[in-house]
């Protein structure tokens, strides 16, 4: 409800009349003073699978609605009475044409935060099916909207079990909630990993950067092997992974089981390969618009290894090297590269452009709550309105 709202317009009334032997046209100049009340009571139905706004139930009442013509604040008789006329046809048009309005801005904004939910989660062939379960409903101090949040990757196949949400799960002293399962967030990896982008090349450089810290003395030697000194810019390792991560969410944090490959390639042609598996607690935060990875409790298992090598050591000892290395320096590498690059990905889908306000990110046996008050970028809507309309 709005109540007391005051505008005024200007403009010119073309009006005329004719017949066959003459035709009269009149242009006029004129002003309207209006003040208004405005009651909506919306209601949101379902349209194309998405949340459409009915806001057909529409009251428009008119405190006063006064029509100068050529600035004449008191006009004779017969201008009175042509006034008044148009006045009152204003009044009629306007009630209606203005609840029209209304209706199709309500669903051009529906359908626009609709789209931007849907581009926000995709990337490139890889999307989520945000479509409607259920009719959307508005509560005493929220509205609430159940969709599939289906995985949507070249007809790959997926099904989920049944939700567990539940509005008791969420407080009710935040802006904005989104309940994600672990089933939508395994879902999303695994489209990641078939589509190629858990794969990473590291130039020695890089190799070295990453293994520089690592100052056991038992290391030195291999260490030494594998960087040894050729091209900055030359491919030294390739990690990839063998399988789809697995994430499982506990109030611990998401587990992260990974099955990974690692070749390193020297400039002497030597080689060392070796696959391991790794379980890692993963707790994400969301500070100065930008996502943090914490890391924590790695568990590493080295299944299979082959190397060339010319080190002195045995396999238990090159297992232990090699545990250490992925647990100490390898994950938090993977980390340090995940972050920017999900910080970027979330950039380019417009959440730079909101003030993202204490979000969290809060983990339950196998769901995770973000929850967040926000500013909105009102100039962005401005712009999108003056496009649009």
């Amino acid at each position: 409800m709005i109540k007391n709202v005051s505008a005024s317009f200007s403009g010119t009334l073309n009006y005329g009349y004719s017949t066959w032997f003459v035709k009269v046209e009149q242009a006029v100049d004129f002003e309207i003073f209006s003040s208004t009340d405005l009651q909506v009571n919306t209601k949101l139905t379902c349209g194309n699978n998405r949340v459409a706004a009915d806001t057909s139930d529409c009251y428009l009442t008119f405190h006063k609605l006064l029509l100068h013509l050529h600035g004449n604040k008191q006009p004779s008789w017969f201008k009175q009475i042509f006034t008044d006329f148009i006045s009152f046809t204003l009044k009629l048009v306007l009630k209606s044409q203005i609840c029209k309005e209304i209706n199709y801005v309500a669903n051009l904004l529906a359908d626009f935060i609709q789209d931007k939910a849907e581009n926000f989660l995709s990337n490139g062939d890889i999307g989520v099916n945000i479509d409607v379960t259920s009719f959307p409903v508005i509560k005493e101090n929220y509205m609430e909207s159940y969709h599939k949040g289906f995985l949507a990757y070249k007809n790959l196949p997926v099904s989920y079990n049944a939700s567990t949400f539940s509005p008791s799960l969420l407080t009710s002293n935040r802006m904005l909630y989104f309940w994600f399962s672990e089933q939508v967030l395994d879902s999303l990896v695994l489209a990641y990993f078939l589509d190629h982008h858990l794969e990473l090349n590291l130039t020695r450089a890089e190799l070295k950067d990453i293994l520089q810290d690592d100052k056991s003395e038992s290391h030195q030697e291999i260490l030494q092997e594998i960087l040894e000194e050729q091209s900055t810019d030359h491919t030294a390792a390739k990690v990839w992974s063998l399988t789809a991560p697995r994430i499982k969410i506990t109030p611990r944090g998401t587990v992260v089981t990974s099955s990974v490959a690692v070749q390193i390639k020297t400039c002497s042609s030597a080689e060392l390969y070796f696959e391991t598996e790794t379980v890692t607690h993963m707790q994400a935060s969301y500070t100065d618009k930008k996502l943090m990875l914490h890391p924590s409790d790695p568990l590493v298992y080295i299944t299979n290894m082959r190397s060339s090598l010319s080190v002195s050591l045995n396999k238990e000892q090159m297992i232990q090297f090699l545990q250490t290395v992925v647990s100490e320096f390898g994950i938090p590498a993977v980390v340090k590269r995940l972050e920017p690059a999900l910080t970027t990905l979330m950039n380019s889908k417009g959440l730079k452009l909101f003030e993202i306000i204490n979000p969290e990110i809060i983990p339950y046996e196998g769901y995770l709550v973000v929850q967040l008050d926000f500013g909105f970028p009102h100039h962005l809507l401005v712009d999108f309105l003056k496009k649009t309309l």
